[in-house]
């Protein structure tokens, strides 16, 4: 498909930005876990931190084809940037545009689009992965003389953003005996008593952006921090699904396409047997390969986000889009090295 000169113009806007203020840095940011603060209220600025939120809540008031856009060219800058805009967009931000009640939206979304604050997103636990039902976190509610409040204990595992993000969307159990309809949604801001962050992952790369295991040990909120009803949650959790695959399909891309044009660079300045090595008829294959796996992913992306952006289902072809690209990124990026 081809892109409209509005959605061309962020991509230029965007793709500037990061060539000149992100990429250089990336590697040095990766190797020290550094997280780019700075840079990221730049990407605030060009309206980054809520592409899909509209004007009136202080978003770009853009669509899912241009989050995919940028999240694209940021991730080709770097991977753990676009992971923290890639979670602030959706599911945060998307959550709380479809289930927030204006006052929590006046108060969270509004600072989460402008890049005043920044989101995570609290559902997967150590023993059950992002099994919704099978949560353990718990949030009772309790009116002892403090205010109607919740109070959340347990854990919550691979939590972007746990340490260095503001507010938290949580999903907890509110009644065991409702099972996955039991469960609940909750906005926890990450300076609240008993928000604590346990660990910060050690991971293979993406050191920009920090993966946080969280304990909530007695952490009290105002029951008004509740995300929709009780037993809402799950529905709530599943809601940023579509977006979300799209945009980790949009990072994984990004990654791959840095790393093919990486590869691209180097066969032209390598010589082997008195030629640059992309004379060679096997190089050459290689790299059309992982062009035509490049723009096979781009397309079922951009698919994907057209979809939602026309308010058609597309969750079948949002996951089509993050299997092929993940998969294609892991491939392409084998063949750069």
């Amino acid at each position: 498909m081809l892109l409209s000169a509005d959605h061309r113009a962020v991509q230029d806007a965007v793709r500037a930005y990061v060539q000149d203020q992100i990429a250089p840095h990336a590697a040095r940011w990766d190797k020290e876990h550094h997280f780019p603060a700075e840079p990221l209220k730049g990407l605030a600025e060009l309206g980054c931190y809520g592409v899909a939120v509209p004007p009136e809540y202080d978003g770009a008031g853009l669509d899912y084809l241009a989050l995919a856009i940028i999240l694209e060219e940021i991730a080709a800058g770097d991977g753990g940037t676009s992971t923290v805009i890639s979670v602030n967009n959706c599911p945060v931000c998307s959550i709380l545009m479809a289930f927030a009640n204006e006052a929590q939206k006046a108060q969270f979304l509004k600072p989460l689009a402008r890049g005043e604050m920044l989101g995570a997103f609290c559902l997967t636990e150590p023993h059950v992965g992002s099994e919704a039902g099978g949560l353990k976190t718990t949030a009772v509610r309790v009116n002892d003389g403090e205010g109607d409040e919740y109070v959340l204990n347990g854990v919550k595992q691979f939590i972007t953003s746990g340490k260095n993000g503001d507010v938290a969307i949580v999903m907890a159990v509110t009644d065991k005996a409702a099972g996955k309809r039991g469960i609940s949604a909750f906005l926890v801001p990450t300076q609240t008593p008993g928000y604590i962050v346990a660990r910060i992952e050690d991971k293979m790369g993406q050191h920009s952006s920090d993966t946080a295991q969280i304990l909530f040990e007695n952490c009290r909120i105002p029951a008004a921090y509740r995300l929709g009803e009780e037993g809402q949650g799950l529905k709530i959790a599943l809601s940023g699904l579509e977006g979300g695959r799209i945009g980790i399909a949009s990072q994984a891309l990004g990654m791959a396409r840095a790393a093919f044009e990486a590869a691209l660079r180097y066969s032209k300045e390598r010589i082997a047997f008195g030629v640059p090595i992309f004379e060679h008829q096997a190089v050459q294959f290689r790299l059309a390969d992982a062009a035509t796996q490049l723009e096979a992913a781009r397309q079922l992306i951009w698919h994907a986000a057209s979809l939602k952006d026309a308010g058609q289902p597309c969750l079948k072809e949002a996951a089509m889009a993050k299997l092929f690209a993940t998969e294609m990124a892991e491939k392409v990026c084998s063949t750069a090295i």
